[in-house]
C-alpha cells in the first residue's frame, strides 16, 4: 500500500518546524503507520544532498551570487525533482509516509504571486518535476504578515526573508488562494501550540479513515 504523503506550508515564522515535529512524534507513539513501515521527514529546498548545495545558493545573501527570478524558479525546481526521485517517491512507494517542510505550494506562493512570475509556466515546471506526485494533504500555518515580521525580529533573515513587508503580503495572498484547494486545511498560526496540534491530529485520523 502506498504510503501517506503530508505537506506543511506556511509564511516564515508560522511555526511549521514545531509542529512537525509534534506530528512525527503523535504518529510514531499512536500506531497509525501500518506495521513494519516508517515515517521520513524532509524539506525543500535541501531535502537531498545536492538540494543542500542548490539550498545554499538560493539562500544566500551575498548580493553578487543572488540569482535571478527565472533562474531561482529553475533552481527550485531542480531541487524537487531530485527530492521527488530520491526521497518522497522510493519512500511512498515502500508504504512509508513522509512529512515535507515546504513542496510545490510554496513555489506558487512565493515565485508566482512574490514574484510575479507566470503562474502556467510555474505549474508546468511543477508537473517536470513532480512527474504525478501530489501531496494527500497540505497544511497551511496561517500567519498575519506583521506577526511574521514580529517572530523573526531577533534572526538574521535569509534572502528570500529579505524582500520586505510587500513581498511577503504577497506571497501570503498567495498561500491564502491555494488553501482553497480540496486538498488543503488552513489552521490559523496565532492559535495555541495545543489547539493547532490537536487540528491537525483531527484532519489525519480523517485522511487515514477516507483511505
Amino acid at each position: 500500500m502506498k504510503g501517506k504523503f503530508i505537506v506543511f506550508e506556511g509564511i516564515d515564522g508560522s511555526g511549521k518546524t514545531t509542529q512537525i515535529n509534534e506530528l512525527s512524534k503523535w504518529l510514531i507513539d499512536s500506531d497509525l503507520i501500518p506495521e513494519n513501515n516508517q515515517l521520513v521527514i524532509t524539506r525543500e529546498p535541501g531535502g537531498t544532498k545536492l538540494g543542500q548545495s542548490i539550498r545554499s545558493l538560493l539562500l544566500d545573501n551575498s548580493i553578487e551570487k543572488s540569482p535571478d527570478s527565472i533562474t531561482e524558479l529553475l533552481l527550485y525546481a531542480a531541487d524537487r525533482s531530485q527530492h521527488v526521485n530520491e526521497i518522497i517517491r522510493p519512500t511512498l512507494t515502500k508504504g512509508d509516509w513522509v512529512i515535507s517542510d515546504r513542496f510545490c505550494g510554496s513555489t506558487l506562493a512565493y515565485q508566482g504571486y512574490g514574484r510575479k512570475l507566470d503562474i502556467k509556466l510555474i505549474k508546468n515546471l511543477e508537473n517536470i518535476a513532480t512527474q504525478g506526485i501530489s501531496p494527500d494533504i497540505t497544511f497551511l500555518l496561517d500567519l498575519p504578515v506583521e506577526e511574521s515580521i514580529k517572530r523573526r525580529k531577533n534572526r538574521e533573515d535569509d534572502r528570500i526573508e529579505k524582500e520586505g513587508k510587500e513581498f511577503l503580503s504577497n506571497v501570503s495572498l498567495g498561500f491564502q488562494q491555494l488553501s482553497n484547494g480540496s486538498k488543503w486545511k488552513k489552521i490559523s498560526a496565532i492559535k495555541s501550540k495545543e489547539k493547532i496540534i490537536s487540528e491537525i491530529q483531527s484532519e489525519i485520523k480523517k485522511l487515514i479513515k477516507n483511505k
